[in-house]
């Protein structure tokens, strides 16, 4: 393991600044490049880009296919989700509707910071029946189950308010998203996360093999839609992510 050079001075914290506009909302982020070998060791970043990528997880897979395009999803779930999108709803169950599998519902609030799930986001509703007030259904129209519903083919189509359940005592946040925006983080080129520290970017330079520094070199880059989309794209094909992304090498 080589020897690393004290003098090197550590790059300075990342200070992430939103741009919004009236189409698009972009966060920065800065890569260290180790321009010799055309990489990216790693990024620092702060909680909003962290959330971005944690809200790739919470993707339904037909979210994924639908932000990508049916062509350019791998492999052959995108003639998967074109089976669907052309099925003929008289083959469907009376009660299924093609959206619930091609537009599935997904987010965790403040966390979609490039809105790719903006299309899904709606707000809850639920439907009561008016002549028990017992069965309750996401979907107006459904017929109640309930014993004296049933033989007279009552619908479940009154609808209701679907109230929040309060915060539990003690651990209520002003902030959304997924991680706290106490510490600055580090996100490795295969997306690991971890919290960003000197002594991790120490060891990340000694994993690399990093001797000469002046090979080295900062760069800010912005994340935006299109990035957003080349980076889940490269995520699904290698483990150069941010490399593939930003550099436009291919891993």
């Amino acid at each position: 393991m080589p020897t690393f050079l004290p003098l090197y001075p550590l790059p300075s914290p990342c200070v992430d600044q939103m741009e919004s506009s009236n189409s698009s909302t972009s966060v920065s982020l800065k890569l260290l490049v180790d321009t010799k070998n055309r990489r990216v060791l790693f990024a620092e970043a702060s909680k909003e880009v962290v959330d971005f990528l944690f809200t790739l997880l919470s993707l339904p897979i037909s979210t994924v296919i639908r932000l990508l395009t049916k062509n350019g999803m791998v492999g052959c779930l995108g003639k998967l989700y074109e089976s669907v999108e052309e099925l003929n709803d008289a083959y469907l169950q009376p009660n299924l509707n093609k959206d619930s599998l091609l537009k599935p519902q997904s987010t965790v609030a403040g966390a979609n910071i490039l809105h790719l799930t903006y299309n899904d986001s709606t707000a809850k509703k639920f439907y009561v029946c008016d002549y028990c007030n017992r069965n309750i259904s996401n979907r107006s129209g459904v017929m109640c189950q309930n014993g004296n519903c049933r033989p007279y083919n009552r619908s479940i189509t009154t609808e209701v308010t679907y109230v929040a359940p309060p915060e539990a005592a003690g651990v209520a946040s002003s902030e959304e998203g997924y991680v706290k925006g106490v510490v600055t983080y580090m996100i490795m080129d295969n997306l690991e996360v971890k919290p960003m520290s000197t002594i991790s970017s120490i060891t990340v330079l000694n994993k690399f093999n990093i001797r000469e520094v002046g090979a080295l070199e900062e760069k800010v880059v912005s994340l935006g839609m299109e990035e957003g989309l080349k980076l889940l794209k490269a995520s699904l094909e290698c483990n150069a992510v941010l490399t593939k992304t930003f550099l436009g090498s291919k891993a």
